[in-house]
Protein backbone atom coordinates (compact mmCIF):
# COMPACT_ATOMS: atom_id res chain seq x y z
CA UNK A 1 0.00 0.00 0.00
CA UNK A 2 1.53 3.34 -0.79
CA UNK A 3 2.11 6.06 1.67
CA UNK A 4 2.90 9.38 1.67
CA UNK A 5 5.11 11.74 3.96
CA UNK A 6 3.13 14.01 6.17
CA UNK A 7 5.05 17.50 7.07
CA UNK A 8 8.15 17.19 9.05
CA UNK A 9 8.93 13.70 7.72
CA UNK A 10 6.03 11.42 9.72
CA UNK A 11 4.06 9.43 7.96
CA UNK A 12 0.54 8.94 9.17
CA UNK A 13 -0.96 6.20 10.44
CA UNK A 14 -2.66 3.50 8.98
CA UNK A 15 -5.87 2.06 9.49
CA UNK A 16 -5.42 -1.66 10.02
CA UNK A 17 -8.00 -4.23 8.47
CA UNK A 18 -10.78 -4.40 10.99
CA UNK A 19 -11.23 -7.93 11.97
CA UNK A 20 -15.03 -9.20 12.38
CA UNK A 21 -14.31 -11.75 15.53
CA UNK A 22 -14.70 -9.58 18.56
CA UNK A 23 -11.97 -10.71 21.33
CA UNK A 24 -13.95 -11.08 24.05
CA UNK A 25 -18.16 -11.21 24.94
CA UNK A 26 -19.05 -7.01 24.73
CA UNK A 27 -15.80 -5.31 23.21
CA UNK A 28 -15.48 -3.53 20.22
CA UNK A 29 -12.00 -2.56 18.47
CA UNK A 30 -10.72 0.66 18.70
CA UNK A 31 -6.77 1.68 17.20
CA UNK A 32 -4.52 3.08 19.34
CA UNK A 33 -2.29 5.40 17.21
CA UNK A 34 1.17 6.02 17.67
CA UNK A 35 0.95 10.02 17.92
CA UNK A 36 5.20 10.47 18.49
CA UNK A 37 5.60 9.23 15.13
CA UNK A 38 8.85 7.92 14.37
CA UNK A 39 11.99 7.85 16.80
CA UNK A 40 13.61 11.05 17.83
CA UNK A 41 15.90 11.70 15.06
CA UNK A 42 13.69 11.81 12.21
CA UNK A 43 14.13 9.09 10.35
CA UNK A 44 10.82 7.14 9.71
CA UNK A 45 10.38 4.22 10.72
CA UNK A 46 8.65 0.75 9.25
CA UNK A 47 7.65 -1.15 12.04
CA UNK A 48 8.17 -4.93 12.65
CA UNK A 49 6.17 -7.21 10.15
CA UNK A 50 5.89 -10.59 9.44
CA UNK A 51 3.75 -13.52 8.73
CA UNK A 52 3.98 -15.92 11.32
CA UNK A 53 1.71 -18.55 11.64
CA UNK A 54 -0.07 -20.24 14.22
CA UNK A 55 2.67 -23.29 14.14
CA UNK A 56 5.58 -21.12 13.70
CA UNK A 57 4.41 -18.82 16.94
CA UNK A 58 4.22 -21.95 19.22
CA UNK A 59 7.66 -23.19 17.91
CA UNK A 60 9.28 -19.75 18.78
CA UNK A 61 7.37 -20.45 21.95
CA UNK A 62 8.53 -24.15 22.87
CA UNK A 63 11.98 -23.92 21.65
CA UNK A 64 12.51 -20.61 24.22
CA UNK A 65 11.56 -23.46 26.50
CA UNK A 66 14.18 -25.69 25.51
CA UNK A 67 12.19 -29.38 26.55
CA UNK A 68 15.21 -31.28 25.64
CA UNK A 69 17.92 -29.19 27.69
CA UNK A 70 15.58 -28.45 30.50
CA UNK A 71 14.76 -32.45 31.25
CA UNK A 72 18.41 -33.37 30.15
CA UNK A 73 19.71 -31.12 32.57
CA UNK A 74 17.06 -29.80 34.81
CA UNK A 75 15.24 -33.04 35.82
CA UNK A 76 18.06 -34.94 37.03
CA UNK A 77 19.52 -32.11 39.02
CA UNK A 78 15.63 -31.76 40.54
CA UNK A 79 15.68 -35.40 41.70
CA UNK A 80 19.24 -35.40 43.13
CA UNK A 81 18.81 -32.25 45.28
CA UNK A 82 14.55 -31.52 45.15
CA UNK A 83 11.96 -34.15 46.02
CA UNK A 84 13.05 -37.15 44.48
CA UNK A 85 10.69 -39.37 42.99
CA UNK A 86 8.52 -36.65 43.62
CA UNK A 87 9.61 -34.85 40.42
CA UNK A 88 6.81 -35.65 38.36
CA UNK A 89 4.14 -34.36 41.02
CA UNK A 90 6.22 -30.38 41.47
CA UNK A 91 5.97 -30.53 37.49
CA UNK A 92 1.91 -31.26 37.34
CA UNK A 93 1.54 -28.37 40.36
CA UNK A 94 3.76 -26.05 38.00
CA UNK A 95 2.13 -26.90 34.60
CA UNK A 96 -1.14 -25.98 36.34
CA UNK A 97 0.02 -22.71 38.09
CA UNK A 98 1.09 -21.22 34.44
CA UNK A 99 -1.81 -22.41 32.89
CA UNK A 100 -3.89 -19.92 35.09
CA UNK A 101 -1.66 -17.58 34.20
CA UNK A 102 -2.00 -18.72 30.41
CA UNK A 103 -5.64 -17.65 30.74
CA UNK A 104 -5.12 -14.29 31.77
CA UNK A 105 -1.97 -13.62 29.57
CA UNK A 106 -4.06 -14.85 26.31
CA UNK A 107 -7.29 -12.62 27.25
CA UNK A 108 -5.28 -9.35 27.37
CA UNK A 109 -2.86 -10.38 24.44
CA UNK A 110 -6.64 -10.77 22.24
CA UNK A 111 -6.42 -6.84 23.11
CA UNK A 112 -3.03 -5.70 22.65
CA UNK A 113 -0.69 -6.69 20.25
CA UNK A 114 3.04 -5.16 20.65
CA UNK A 115 6.53 -5.90 20.28
CA UNK A 116 7.14 -4.71 23.65
CA UNK A 117 5.29 -8.03 25.50
CA UNK A 118 5.30 -7.75 29.02
CA UNK A 119 6.27 -4.30 29.08
CA UNK A 120 3.18 -3.20 27.04
CA UNK A 121 0.80 -5.18 29.27
CA UNK A 122 2.20 -3.60 32.67
CA UNK A 123 2.35 -0.27 30.48
CA UNK A 124 -1.87 -0.58 29.51
CA UNK A 125 -2.88 -1.29 33.20
CA UNK A 126 -0.21 -0.23 35.79
CA UNK A 127 1.16 2.62 34.50
CA UNK A 128 4.71 4.12 33.20
CA UNK A 129 6.25 3.11 36.30
CA UNK A 130 5.81 0.02 36.81
CA UNK A 131 6.28 -0.46 33.35
CA UNK A 132 9.17 1.18 33.16
CA UNK A 133 10.74 -1.50 35.88
CA UNK A 134 9.23 -4.51 34.09
CA UNK A 135 10.95 -3.49 30.80
CA UNK A 136 14.23 -2.99 32.85
CA UNK A 137 13.56 -6.28 34.32
CA UNK A 138 12.53 -8.23 30.80
CA UNK A 139 15.93 -6.40 29.11
CA UNK A 140 17.87 -7.82 31.93
CA UNK A 141 16.29 -10.92 32.32
CA UNK A 142 16.27 -12.28 28.65
CA UNK A 143 19.97 -11.00 27.83
CA UNK A 144 20.81 -13.21 30.71
CA UNK A 145 19.08 -16.15 29.55
CA UNK A 146 20.74 -15.68 26.10
CA UNK A 147 24.16 -15.21 27.42
CA UNK A 148 23.90 -18.49 29.62
CA UNK A 149 22.67 -20.40 26.50
CA UNK A 150 25.85 -18.79 24.80
CA UNK A 151 27.80 -20.54 27.19
CA UNK A 152 26.31 -23.40 28.06
CA UNK A 153 26.06 -24.40 24.15
CA UNK A 154 30.22 -24.21 23.73
CA UNK A 155 30.11 -26.62 26.88
CA UNK A 156 27.85 -29.32 25.54
CA UNK A 157 29.15 -29.37 22.05
CA UNK A 158 32.40 -29.71 23.34
CA UNK A 159 31.46 -32.79 25.82
CA UNK A 160 29.49 -34.16 22.64
CA UNK A 161 32.75 -33.70 20.30
CA UNK A 162 34.92 -35.49 23.09
CA UNK A 163 32.19 -38.53 23.05
CA UNK A 164 32.25 -38.66 19.65
CA UNK A 165 35.29 -37.73 18.24
CA UNK A 166 37.84 -37.89 20.79
CA UNK A 167 38.71 -34.59 20.78
CA UNK A 168 39.03 -31.71 23.39
CA UNK A 169 38.37 -27.76 21.66
CA UNK A 170 37.95 -24.98 23.86
CA UNK A 171 34.52 -24.34 24.65
CA UNK A 172 35.07 -20.76 23.61
CA UNK A 173 35.44 -20.65 19.87
CA UNK A 174 32.38 -23.48 19.78
CA UNK A 175 30.25 -20.42 21.71
CA UNK A 176 31.35 -17.91 18.98
CA UNK A 177 30.67 -20.18 16.23
CA UNK A 178 26.89 -20.04 17.49
CA UNK A 179 26.56 -16.25 18.53
CA UNK A 180 27.46 -15.77 14.60
CA UNK A 181 24.65 -18.01 13.57
CA UNK A 182 22.30 -16.72 15.91
CA UNK A 183 23.08 -13.05 14.95
CA UNK A 184 22.54 -13.94 11.02
CA UNK A 185 19.54 -15.66 11.67
CA UNK A 186 18.31 -12.53 14.37
CA UNK A 187 19.41 -9.79 11.69
CA UNK A 188 17.00 -11.86 8.59
CA UNK A 189 12.94 -11.37 8.62
CA UNK A 190 11.48 -13.68 11.65
CA UNK A 191 9.84 -16.63 9.38
CA UNK A 192 13.77 -17.56 8.76
CA UNK A 193 13.81 -18.58 12.86
CA UNK A 194 10.08 -19.90 12.65
CA UNK A 195 11.27 -22.60 10.03
CA UNK A 196 14.45 -23.09 11.49
CA UNK A 197 13.10 -23.37 15.03
CA UNK A 198 9.96 -25.72 13.89
CA UNK A 199 12.46 -28.32 12.56
CA UNK A 200 14.31 -28.23 15.29
CA UNK A 201 11.94 -28.45 17.42
CA UNK A 202 10.08 -31.66 15.64
CA UNK A 203 13.27 -33.42 15.98
CA UNK A 204 13.29 -32.47 19.95
CA UNK A 205 10.07 -33.34 20.26
CA UNK A 206 10.23 -37.16 18.03
CA UNK A 207 13.68 -38.42 20.41
CA UNK A 208 11.48 -37.31 23.69
CA UNK A 209 8.48 -39.35 22.40
CA UNK A 210 11.05 -42.27 21.04
CA UNK A 211 12.66 -42.73 24.47
CA UNK A 212 9.94 -42.49 26.71
CA UNK A 213 7.74 -45.19 24.07
CA UNK A 214 10.76 -47.62 24.18
CA UNK A 215 10.98 -47.37 28.74
CA UNK A 216 7.26 -47.84 27.96
CA UNK A 217 7.16 -50.87 25.97
CA UNK A 218 10.15 -52.12 28.50
CA UNK A 219 8.84 -51.75 31.58
CA UNK A 220 4.91 -51.81 31.08
CA UNK A 221 2.95 -50.41 34.04
CA UNK A 222 6.05 -49.92 36.32
CA UNK A 223 7.03 -46.71 33.91
CA UNK A 224 3.83 -45.17 35.92
CA UNK A 225 5.04 -45.29 39.72
CA UNK A 226 1.57 -44.11 41.77
CA UNK A 227 4.02 -43.67 44.00
CA UNK A 228 5.90 -40.80 42.38
CA UNK A 229 2.64 -38.91 42.45
CA UNK A 230 2.08 -39.52 46.37
CA UNK A 231 1.58 -36.26 48.53
CA UNK A 232 4.06 -37.56 50.96
CA UNK A 233 6.38 -38.18 48.10
CA UNK A 234 5.91 -35.11 46.48
CA UNK A 235 6.40 -33.22 49.16
CA UNK A 236 9.34 -35.05 50.27
CA UNK A 237 13.10 -33.54 50.61
CA UNK A 238 13.24 -30.49 49.30
CA UNK A 239 9.84 -29.59 47.82
CA UNK A 240 10.64 -25.77 47.52
CA UNK A 241 13.69 -26.40 45.80
CA UNK A 242 11.68 -28.87 42.76
CA UNK A 243 9.40 -26.17 42.36
CA UNK A 244 11.89 -23.95 41.99
CA UNK A 245 13.58 -26.02 38.86
CA UNK A 246 9.85 -26.94 37.60
CA UNK A 247 8.72 -23.53 37.20
CA UNK A 248 12.22 -22.34 35.56
CA UNK A 249 12.20 -25.28 33.42
CA UNK A 250 9.35 -23.34 31.64
CA UNK A 251 11.05 -20.21 31.30
CA UNK A 252 10.71 -18.78 27.99
CA UNK A 253 7.40 -19.68 26.42
CA UNK A 254 6.36 -16.42 27.93
CA UNK A 255 8.26 -14.20 25.12
CA UNK A 256 5.57 -15.24 22.88
CA UNK A 257 4.07 -11.70 22.91
CA UNK A 258 6.35 -10.18 21.74
CA UNK A 259 5.75 -11.56 18.07
CA UNK A 260 2.17 -9.96 18.14
CA UNK A 261 3.27 -7.34 15.15
CA UNK A 262 5.17 -10.05 12.87
CA UNK A 263 1.93 -12.57 13.19
CA UNK A 264 -0.63 -13.15 10.29
CA UNK A 265 -3.49 -12.83 13.20
CA UNK A 266 -2.29 -12.06 16.77
CA UNK A 267 -5.25 -11.88 18.18
CA UNK A 268 -6.04 -15.83 17.62
CA UNK A 269 -2.64 -17.19 16.80
CA UNK A 270 -0.71 -15.36 20.01
CA UNK A 271 -3.58 -17.11 22.55
CA UNK A 272 -3.37 -19.99 20.61
CA UNK A 273 -0.16 -20.85 20.77
CA UNK A 274 0.19 -19.72 24.72
CA UNK A 275 -2.02 -23.14 25.21
CA UNK A 276 0.23 -25.37 23.18
CA UNK A 277 2.99 -23.90 24.85
CA UNK A 278 1.98 -24.36 28.18
CA UNK A 279 0.38 -27.74 27.86
CA UNK A 280 3.06 -29.66 25.44
CA UNK A 281 6.06 -28.09 28.05
CA UNK A 282 3.87 -29.70 30.78
CA UNK A 283 2.97 -32.48 29.24
CA UNK A 284 6.19 -33.28 28.35
CA UNK A 285 7.93 -32.73 31.73
CA UNK A 286 5.32 -34.69 33.88
CA UNK A 287 5.28 -37.60 31.29
CA UNK A 288 9.06 -38.25 30.98
CA UNK A 289 9.73 -36.96 34.40
CA UNK A 290 7.56 -39.67 35.90
CA UNK A 291 8.90 -42.40 32.86
CA UNK A 292 12.60 -41.54 33.99
CA UNK A 293 11.43 -42.15 37.97
CA UNK A 294 9.80 -45.62 37.20
CA UNK A 295 13.09 -46.74 35.02
CA UNK A 296 14.99 -46.13 37.82
CA UNK A 297 12.89 -47.02 40.81
CA UNK A 298 11.12 -44.85 42.85
CA UNK A 299 13.35 -45.73 46.03
CA UNK A 300 16.80 -45.79 43.51
CA UNK A 301 15.36 -42.17 41.77
CA UNK A 302 17.52 -40.29 44.07
CA UNK A 303 20.49 -41.94 44.20
CA UNK A 304 20.79 -42.63 40.05
CA UNK A 305 20.17 -38.86 39.52
CA UNK A 306 23.33 -37.92 42.19
CA UNK A 307 25.33 -40.13 40.82
CA UNK A 308 24.91 -39.53 36.98
CA UNK A 309 23.42 -36.04 37.00
CA UNK A 310 23.65 -34.35 33.53
CA UNK A 311 24.32 -37.94 31.93
CA UNK A 312 21.14 -39.38 33.12
CA UNK A 313 18.92 -39.34 30.38
CA UNK A 314 21.84 -39.98 28.17
CA UNK A 315 22.60 -43.07 30.10
CA UNK A 316 18.57 -43.88 29.73
CA UNK A 317 18.58 -43.46 25.76
CA UNK A 318 21.62 -46.15 25.93
CA UNK A 319 19.83 -48.24 27.76
CA UNK A 320 16.48 -48.28 25.55
CA UNK A 321 17.50 -47.29 22.80
CA UNK A 322 21.02 -48.52 22.21
CA UNK A 323 24.49 -46.49 21.66
CA UNK A 324 23.55 -45.11 18.24
CA UNK A 325 20.10 -43.54 19.51
CA UNK A 326 22.21 -42.21 22.12
CA UNK A 327 24.54 -40.04 20.55
CA UNK A 328 21.56 -38.72 18.60
CA UNK A 329 20.19 -37.75 21.69
CA UNK A 330 23.22 -35.94 22.52
CA UNK A 331 23.51 -34.11 19.21
CA UNK A 332 20.07 -33.23 19.57
CA UNK A 333 21.06 -31.80 23.18
CA UNK A 334 22.69 -29.03 21.01
CA UNK A 335 20.39 -28.35 18.15
CA UNK A 336 17.78 -27.80 21.23
CA UNK A 337 20.68 -25.41 22.92
CA UNK A 338 20.21 -23.35 19.70
CA UNK A 339 17.14 -23.12 19.26
CA UNK A 340 16.31 -22.11 22.97
CA UNK A 341 19.52 -19.71 22.18
CA UNK A 342 18.01 -18.24 18.68
CA UNK A 343 14.35 -18.01 20.34
CA UNK A 344 15.97 -16.11 23.14
CA UNK A 345 18.14 -13.54 21.57
CA UNK A 346 14.96 -12.58 19.11
CA UNK A 347 12.96 -12.15 22.63
CA UNK A 348 15.77 -10.20 24.17
CA UNK A 349 15.69 -7.91 20.86
CA UNK A 350 12.35 -7.02 20.64
CA UNK A 351 11.98 -5.71 24.53
CA UNK A 352 15.47 -3.83 23.90
CA UNK A 353 13.78 -2.64 20.33
CA UNK A 354 10.61 -1.15 21.76
CA UNK A 355 12.42 0.23 24.71
CA UNK A 356 14.58 2.09 22.42
CA UNK A 357 11.65 3.41 20.56
CA UNK A 358 10.43 4.53 24.79
CA UNK A 359 13.62 6.44 25.35
CA UNK A 360 14.95 4.02 27.97
CA UNK A 361 17.68 2.90 25.81
CA UNK A 362 19.28 4.75 23.05
CA UNK A 363 17.23 5.51 20.08
CA UNK A 364 19.29 3.61 17.55
CA UNK A 365 18.29 0.38 18.77
CA UNK A 366 14.75 1.58 18.38
CA UNK A 367 15.04 0.94 14.38
CA UNK A 368 13.97 -1.59 12.31
CA UNK A 369 15.34 -3.02 8.84
CA UNK A 370 13.68 -1.77 5.94
CA UNK A 371 13.64 -4.79 4.11
CA UNK A 372 13.96 -7.29 6.41
CA UNK A 373 11.38 -5.42 9.08
CA UNK A 374 13.69 -7.00 11.90
CA UNK A 375 14.77 -5.01 14.76
CA UNK A 376 17.84 -5.55 13.35
CA UNK A 377 20.30 -3.06 15.56
CA UNK A 378 18.66 -4.08 18.93
CA UNK A 379 19.53 -7.95 17.11
CA UNK A 380 23.62 -6.52 17.02
CA UNK A 381 23.71 -4.62 20.08
CA UNK A 382 22.37 -8.14 21.72
CA UNK A 383 24.79 -10.37 19.98
CA UNK A 384 27.89 -7.96 20.45
CA UNK A 385 26.70 -8.25 24.40
CA UNK A 386 26.98 -11.71 23.59
CA UNK A 387 30.46 -11.49 22.41
CA UNK A 388 31.63 -9.56 24.83
CA UNK A 389 30.77 -11.65 28.12
CA UNK A 390 31.90 -14.69 26.74
CA UNK A 391 34.91 -13.13 25.98
CA UNK A 392 35.60 -11.58 28.90
CA UNK A 393 34.67 -15.34 30.51
CA UNK A 394 37.21 -17.23 28.13
CA UNK A 395 40.12 -14.50 29.41
CA UNK A 396 39.68 -14.81 32.81
CA UNK A 397 39.66 -18.89 32.85
CA UNK A 398 36.25 -19.20 34.07
CA UNK A 399 34.38 -22.63 33.43
CA UNK A 400 31.47 -22.17 31.32
CA UNK A 401 29.00 -23.95 33.13
CA UNK A 402 29.65 -23.54 36.75
CA UNK A 403 30.47 -19.85 36.41
CA UNK A 404 28.50 -18.30 33.11
CA UNK A 405 25.43 -21.15 32.37
CA UNK A 406 24.35 -21.74 36.25
CA UNK A 407 24.73 -17.90 37.40
CA UNK A 408 23.30 -16.37 34.30
CA UNK A 409 20.20 -18.57 34.23
CA UNK A 410 19.49 -18.07 38.03
CA UNK A 411 19.65 -14.66 36.94
CA UNK A 412 16.93 -15.13 34.23
CA UNK A 413 14.43 -17.25 36.41
CA UNK A 414 14.30 -14.83 38.67
CA UNK A 415 13.50 -12.12 36.30
CA UNK A 416 11.20 -14.19 34.27
CA UNK A 417 9.11 -15.57 36.84
CA UNK A 418 8.56 -12.30 38.57
CA UNK A 419 7.45 -10.20 35.36
CA UNK A 420 5.05 -13.50 35.03
CA UNK A 421 3.54 -12.69 38.20
CA UNK A 422 3.53 -8.47 37.33
CA UNK A 423 1.38 -9.63 34.26
CA UNK A 424 -0.79 -11.60 35.66
CA UNK A 425 -1.87 -8.63 38.26
CA UNK A 426 -1.97 -6.35 34.99
CA UNK A 427 -4.53 -8.75 33.34
CA UNK A 428 -7.19 -8.15 36.75
CA UNK A 429 -6.92 -4.23 36.44
CA UNK A 430 -6.66 -4.14 32.95
CA UNK A 431 -9.92 -5.71 32.95
CA UNK A 432 -11.32 -4.54 36.31
CA UNK A 433 -13.72 -1.92 35.01
CA UNK A 434 -14.14 -3.48 31.38
CA UNK A 435 -17.45 -5.02 30.23
CA UNK A 436 -15.90 -8.57 29.18
CA UNK A 437 -14.43 -9.10 32.34
CA UNK A 438 -14.93 -12.60 32.87
CA UNK A 439 -14.92 -13.99 36.24
CA UNK A 440 -12.65 -17.12 35.33
CA UNK A 441 -10.52 -15.94 32.43
CA UNK A 442 -9.93 -12.46 33.83
CA UNK A 443 -9.93 -12.41 37.59
CA UNK A 444 -9.99 -16.36 39.09
CA UNK A 445 -7.65 -17.63 36.62
CA UNK A 446 -4.90 -14.55 36.44
CA UNK A 447 -5.07 -14.23 40.61
CA UNK A 448 -4.30 -17.82 41.17
CA UNK A 449 -1.24 -17.72 38.43
CA UNK A 450 -0.26 -14.38 40.17
CA UNK A 451 -0.36 -16.19 43.88
CA UNK A 452 0.92 -19.21 42.32
CA UNK A 453 4.13 -17.20 40.58
CA UNK A 454 4.53 -15.08 43.62
CA UNK A 455 5.40 -18.09 45.94
CA UNK A 456 7.92 -19.11 43.35
CA UNK A 457 9.67 -15.66 43.02
CA UNK A 458 10.43 -16.15 47.11
CA UNK A 459 11.58 -19.74 46.46
CA UNK A 460 14.23 -18.53 44.11
CA UNK A 461 15.37 -16.02 45.49
CA UNK A 462 15.51 -17.81 49.00
CA UNK A 463 17.28 -20.62 47.09
CA UNK A 464 19.15 -18.74 44.31
CA UNK A 465 22.99 -19.69 45.83
CA UNK A 466 20.92 -23.59 44.65
CA UNK A 467 19.65 -22.63 41.18
CA UNK A 468 22.92 -20.39 40.78
CA UNK A 469 24.85 -23.20 41.62
CA UNK A 470 27.46 -20.84 43.61
CA UNK A 471 28.10 -20.16 47.35
CA UNK A 472 29.98 -16.49 46.10
CA UNK A 473 28.14 -13.49 47.46
CA UNK A 474 28.79 -11.61 44.95
CA UNK A 475 26.80 -13.42 42.78
CA UNK A 476 23.71 -14.26 45.28
CA UNK A 477 23.55 -10.50 45.56
CA UNK A 478 22.80 -10.38 41.98
CA UNK A 479 18.70 -10.59 42.65
CA UNK A 480 19.29 -7.71 44.67
CA UNK A 481 20.85 -5.49 41.98
CA UNK A 482 18.00 -7.13 39.13
CA UNK A 483 15.92 -5.32 41.74
CA UNK A 484 17.50 -2.37 42.44
CA UNK A 485 17.87 -1.35 38.71
CA UNK A 486 14.17 -1.96 37.98
CA UNK A 487 13.34 0.11 40.80
CA UNK A 488 15.70 2.73 39.28
CA UNK A 489 13.87 2.96 36.24
CA UNK A 490 10.69 3.26 38.13
CA UNK A 491 12.29 6.08 40.02
CA UNK A 492 13.58 7.77 36.72
CA UNK A 493 10.25 7.24 35.58
CA UNK A 494 8.24 9.16 38.65
CA UNK A 495 11.59 11.63 38.27
CA UNK A 496 10.78 12.69 34.93
CA UNK A 497 6.89 13.10 35.70
CA UNK A 498 8.06 15.84 38.19
CA UNK A 499 10.39 17.64 35.84
CA UNK A 500 9.28 16.98 32.64
CA UNK A 501 5.33 16.76 32.26
CA UNK A 502 6.00 17.35 28.24
CA UNK A 503 8.58 14.17 27.84
CA UNK A 504 6.46 11.79 30.65
CA UNK A 505 3.57 12.38 28.81
CA UNK A 506 5.12 10.94 25.43
CA UNK A 507 6.30 7.95 27.44
CA UNK A 508 4.77 4.65 26.39
CA UNK A 509 3.14 6.33 23.03
CA UNK A 510 5.54 5.28 20.91
CA UNK A 511 4.57 1.36 21.22
CA UNK A 512 3.81 0.13 17.99
CA UNK A 513 0.64 -1.63 19.67
CA UNK A 514 -2.96 -1.96 17.94
CA UNK A 515 -5.15 -2.46 20.80
CA UNK A 516 -8.40 -3.84 21.01
CA UNK A 517 -10.21 -1.91 24.00
CA UNK A 518 -13.49 -1.01 25.22
CA UNK A 519 -12.08 1.56 25.66
CA UNK A 520 -8.94 1.23 27.28
CA UNK A 521 -7.75 2.45 30.97
CA UNK A 522 -5.82 5.76 30.98
CA UNK A 523 -1.98 5.01 31.25
CA UNK A 524 -0.92 6.68 34.18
Amino acid sequence: MPTHSAPGGRRPTLLRRHRETSPLPGSRSVLIRNPQGPPADGTAQPGLRGELSTPKVAALSLSAAAPLVAIAGTVPLSIAIGDGAGVPGTYFLATLTLLCFAVGYAAISRRIFSSGGFYTYILKSLGRPPAAAAGVLALIAYNALVIALAGGIGYFTQLVIRMLLDRNPPWWPLSFLFIAVMAVMGYRKIELSGRVLAVLMALEISILVILDTAIVITEGASAFPAAALAPHTVFSGAPGVALMFAFGSFCGFEAIAVYARETRNPERSIPRATYASVLTIGVFFCLTSWIAVGALGVDNARAAAEEKQGLLFPGLARNYLGTTMMSVFDVLIITSAFACLLAAHNAASRYLYTLGREGLMPSAVGRTHPSHHSPHTASLAQSTLCVAVVAAYALADLDPYRNLTTTMSGVSTLGIVLLEALVSGAVVTYFWKDPARHWWRTVAAPSLGCAGLLAATVLIWLNFDTLAGTESALVNSFPWLVVTLALAAAGWTLLLRLRNPASYARFGSTVDDQEDAAPPPPTR
